[in-house]
């Protein structure tokens, strides 16, 4: 008989990982035993420390991340990550599967590795990743990371739904005026910039700190006018080991800032209004397609053949969803 969620959800809160592993399976599968005991596991977490990383594609986000978590693991910290990959437009599974290159993190039992794809979530993160995060936190971790590939609304939305958010650079990419089209200067409370083993990195140190001072209100203040945060750029190298060190410092003195003052309430509140929105959009959009999916097709017809617009189309088929 299989195991309920209820089950799984009293073995998760003892630390049990494979009962994590089997409850972000369901919550994949947007399984409604599990969907219902969603709200003990978000009742449950709320302890980790969550960190958004982001940055275009080629800036060494994957061997950052095995780098900071092998440090991090020096101080008995436990920490998760989630590693957000595009979908396979033929299976709909993780194409890049991030446990390929953490491989020295694998045999950790400190370290929890899940790749999941984005399933083509029109909002960017997919709320079973969002449910995996909070999973990893009710099982105890200290850190949890979500890390996604750097493409289009993910890196954007991981700002929502982090403590604290890295946005990685490297040099030799141009990655300021991607960053800059992307517009994902203003969502970093800690800029990165890795590979800084390279001669050109100081370049793209200074060009990004120019380019956050031109552009965007990097000091962070409370109501009082005192400051709070001045976001900082923080060089370093996955194969020296350059900055690793600092950057887990400025992590830990931002999550501090997080905790102890009005910006941390703040964030927190912005994080509670995403997820409710989140939540609630994703399944508006879950019962829409299982209320209309027979009649779908035949509206469709319509609409391209101009006998019928989707405004009005949209209207009535909303008109008829089971809640």
């Amino acid at each position: 008989m299989p195991i309920s969620s209820a089950d799984l959800v009293a073995r998760l809160k003892k630390g049990d990982l494979r009962a994590a592993s089997r409850l972000m399976s369901r919550a994949e599968s947007n399984d409604d035993e599990t969907l219902s005991s969603l709200g003990a596991i978000y009742r449950a977490a709320g302890r980790a420390h969550i960190v958004g990383l982001t940055g275009v594609p080629g800036s060494g986000k994957s061997t950052l991340v095995s780098k900071l978590v092998e440090t991090i693991r020096k101080d008995g910290r436990r920490v998760g990550i989630i590693a957000i990959d595009p979908s396979s437009p033929f299976s709909g599974g993780a194409i890049l599967g991030d446990r390929i290159r953490m491989t020295n993190l694998v045999m950790d039992e400190g370290v929890f590795i899940r790749s999941m794809a984005t399933r083509g979530s029109t909002g960017g993160l997919a709320r079973s990743a969002l449910t995996a995060v909070d999973i990893l936190d009710a099982a105890g971790f200290d850190v949890v990371i979500i890390e996604t590939v750097g493409v289009g609304q993910d890196e954007v939305e991981i700002a929502k739904a982090s403590h604290s958010t890295l946005v990685v650079s490297a040099p030799g990419l141009g990655d300021d005026v991607q960053a800059i089209k992307a517009g994902i200067l203003e969502i970093a409370d800690i800029h990165v910039v890795s590979k800084c083993d390279r001669s050109d990195s100081n370049r793209t140190i200074t060009d990004l700190k120019i380019m956050l001072a031109m552009g965007v209100n990097i000091a962070i203040k409370d109501r009082g006018g005192k400051p709070l945060w001045q976001v900082p750029v923080v060089g370093t190298s996955s194969e020296t080991g350059e900055g690793i060190d600092t950057l887990i410092a400025t992590l830990d003195r931002h999550r501090d800032v997080h905790r102890t003052t009005e910006l941390g309430e703040e964030r927190l509140r912005n994080i509670a209004e995403y997820r409710t929105f989140k939540t609630a959009e994703d399944l508006l959009r879950s019962r829409f397609y299982k209320s209309t999916n027979k009649r779908i097709q035949d509206v469709v017809e319509q609409i391209a053949k101009r006998e019928l617009d989707p405004f009005t189309a949209s209207n009535d088929l909303l008109k008829k969803i089971a809640f």
